[in-house]
């Protein structure tokens, strides 16, 4: 089952919808919390990554209390990057910017968003990270958006399944009366996660070959930098492939001296 899209359940049912995916869970209990509130309101494309006690977890599915569904069908990765890597959008839950430059939204704005996108035939995520540190940067790095709860700034943290539970509740709250226009500017087809993915590979392989990445000590912040901008940016399909046609120009321009 790992690193494996399996049939999700009948998607007739509820139609397209965002995967939720939870990033190193650490307790079976939170899982199962998280799927029920995923089916309480209609969510079932539930993904683990790294999960710390493994999988299956019969915690989990005792917590679930009648969505076991949405455990039975899930899928478990070996990386943040493996789980959303067919998603167009992604959206990381974090309660701190952590010093990365992204759009924040709140969940009604965020799940507005994805249904528009959604209507538009994009594949949407939404990252939860673990119970205890939430999200890592390098996880944040990977979503186009954050979705930041508008809580207590004394006390930001939010259990796990509460987290789930309210963006799926503005996520079903949000489902009526959709427009199904395409705007101005959004016919190309986005970029998927693994395309942005390579895209940044290859930088880091042309950066590396000039020494870029230099102070060592300064080089995975650049890095860092580097995978949250291109992360950042609407990058379409065409967008990419021009990317990579331009430093493979620059290369053989710096080969030829």
């Amino acid at each position: 089952m790992s690193g494996r899209f399996q049939n999700e359940t009948p998607q007739e049912q509820n139609g397209p919808q965002p995967a939720v995916v939870l990033v190193r869970p650490q307790m079976g209990e939170n899982i199962g919390a998280a799927a029920r509130a995923m089916w309480n309101f209609g969510l079932f494309r539930m993904r683990l990554v790294q999960p710390r006690d493994g999988w299956p977890n019969p915690r989990a599915v005792a917590t679930s209390s009648g969505a076991g569904r949405v455990l039975d069908n899930l899928s478990v990765h070996d990386a943040t990057a493996d789980a959303v890597a067919d998603c167009g959008f992604v959206y990381a839950t974090t309660a701190r910017a952590r010093g990365l430059t992204k759009d924040i939204l709140t969940p009604e704005e965020a799940m507005r968003d994805a249904h528009a996108r959604i209507g538009r035939g994009q594949q949407v995520a939404i990252l939860f990270g673990p119970e205890r540190s939430g999200l890592e940067n390098d996880d944040i790095a990977r979503a186009n958006a954050v979705i930041s709860v508008p809580v207590n700034p004394a006390f930001a943290s939010l259990n796990l399944g509460q987290c789930v539970l309210l963006t799926a509740y503005e996520w079903r709250r949000q489902q009526q009366d959709m427009p199904q226009e395409t705007p101005p500017g959004m016919l190309a087809e986005p970029a998927q996660a693994i395309e942005i993915e390579k895209l940044h590979d290859h930088f880091t392989q042309r950066l590396d070959a000039v020494n870029f990445f230099f102070p060592e000590a300064k080089a995975p912040g650049m890095r860092l930098n580097l995978r949250n901008m291109l992360s950042r940016m609407p990058l379409t399909r065409a967008d990419v492939q021009t990317f990579h046609g331009i430093l493979r120009a620059l290369t053989r321009r710096h080969d030829r001296g």
